[in-house]
């Protein structure tokens, strides 16, 4: 059996995947231990992982909630911008002590999240396998795909490739500091300069959690990339709600993930637009919304702190996203149609494979107001072609195989790497 190590950004949105990625393997009689900050000890535990703390000489415990609440403040490029000073923390935590903390529990093969790059270099230094792992889009740093931060649709033109190509330039410019701490540390080891941010090196598998239809009509992907679908099972945490609350009628999903569910003006939005029609609105919010603000929305919305959010889609017509890729595939998953609100982050790219596939309304934050909002949830609801679309795509993630197939690709590759290795030698 092969003991995993799973390196991955600190949010939710990398962690609840990742971790139901950890518990099949581990049911396949692997260990998978995660390697994260200090303040992650009690969530990664009670996802039932192993856990080993690094940057304990360096990261300061509690700052990633303040973090949170900062980037729960800003919307678009100034939470990217925001955003940098902490990732390239990470990388100075991950290449600093991943490589001892690797050592000390034996770790023998890496799983990476695509958006922490610092995981590969150390793999790389160690001579470790990897697998890339890509918890939102996968991002394929490709001239003629949108970058996973703009709102593009897929374009094989001349005109579209230099934009793409532009935008990738200035990504690559804005994230230096993050480029230049990892370049330090492979300059180091001796390997060479990592050029272009969130480029993957991969090359035993990629795994991704889109299914194949909810992806842009890319020609010629690799061999190695995997579109598995989303990478769910049971959690042991467990969510109450308030299911004698439900009145019944149609039921609209709102939620705006775990970093952007502070954004008090759009949930009031949310629920203004909904008010009059013959609908039941449930909001969780994640503790993102204080008492004062919830009694404040208007209509009678059904608002919870957290929800288990598979069970209620089972039951709902439309979710309200901010387009993270987690709901949106939680929402498909049950043929549930969506309106998204990309706020930041890879979003407006998560937004654009919703608006290309048809499985949804996309409404830009600068453009939000009741009016508009109301008329794409009457949209959604009524017209046809939205809901068959959205069972398009869950019938592709029926397919895809989830978490178990990704599981099984680990295996085959890392036993194949095994075997490669020993005939070397």
């Amino acid at each position: 059996m092969t003991h995993f190590g799973i390196i991955c950004p600190p949010y939710p949105g990398h962690l609840n995947p990742q971790a139901a990625l950890g518990r099949e393997l581990q049911s396949h009689g692997h260990r998978v231990t995660f390697l994260q900050i200090p303040d992650l000890e009690s969530k990664v535990q009670s996802e039932g992982l192993n856990f080993y703390p690094i940057g304990e000489a360096i990261y300061q415990p509690g700052s990633m909630a303040q973090t949170f609440a900062q980037l729960g403040k800003l919307s678009a490029l100034k939470a990217l911008d925001y955003s940098l000073g902490f990732c390239q923390q990470m990388v100075e935590i991950i290449c600093q002590d991943a490589p001892k903390a690797i050592a000390a529990t034996g770790i023998e093969v890496l799983l990476v999240d695509q958006l922490e790059p610092a995981g590969e270099t150390v793999a790389e230094y160690l001579n470790l396998p990897f697998i890339c792992v890509s918890c939102g889009q996968v991002i394929h740093r490709r001239a003629d795909v949108p970058p996973f931060f703009t709102p593009w649709n897929y374009q094989n033109s001349h005109v579209s490739k230099i934009r793409n190509l532009l935008a990738y330039y200035f990504l690559d410019r804005s994230c230096q500091p993050i480029l230049q701490t990892i370049n330090h540390y492979r300059q180091e080891w001796k390997l060479s300069d990592y050029r272009h941010i969130y480029a993957s090196n991969a090359q035993l598998a990629h795994i991704s959690q889109q299914p194949e239809l909810f992806e842009f009509p890319i020609p010629e992907l690799p061999s190695h990339l995997h579109y598995v679908g989303p990478l769910r099972n049971s959690s042991p945490q467990l969510f109450t709600f308030p299911y004698e609350k439900l009145t019944g009628q149609p039921m609209i999903y709102a939620s705006l993930g775990s970093v952007q569910n502070t954004k008090e003006a759009v949930f009031h939005c949310i629920a203004a637009a909904c008010q009059g029609l013959d609908v039941q609105l449930v909001i969780a919010h994640g503790g993102g919304m204080s008492e004062e603000a919830v009694r404040s929305l208007p209509g009678s919305p059904l608002v919870v702190e957290y929800a288990p959010q598979p069970d209620i889609l089972a039951h709902a017509n439309l979710t309200i996203t901010h387009a993270g890729m987690n709901t949106t595939l939680d929402s498909l998953t049950y043929g549930v149609p969506v309106v998204a609100i990309p706020i930041t982050f890879e979003q407006p790219g998560t937004a654009a494979r919703i608006s290309s596939t048809g499985v949804g309304e996309v409404i830009s934050l600068q453009k939000l107001n009741i009016s508009n909002l109301r008329s794409a949830i009457k949209r959604v609801l009524t017209e046809n072609s939205y809901k068959n679309n959205a069972r398009r795509i869950q019938q592709s993630i029926k397919l895809s195989g989830g978490v178990k197939q990704a599981a099984n690709i680990i295996e085959q590759v890392t036993e194949r790497k095994s075997v490669d290795l020993v005939i070397s030698h």
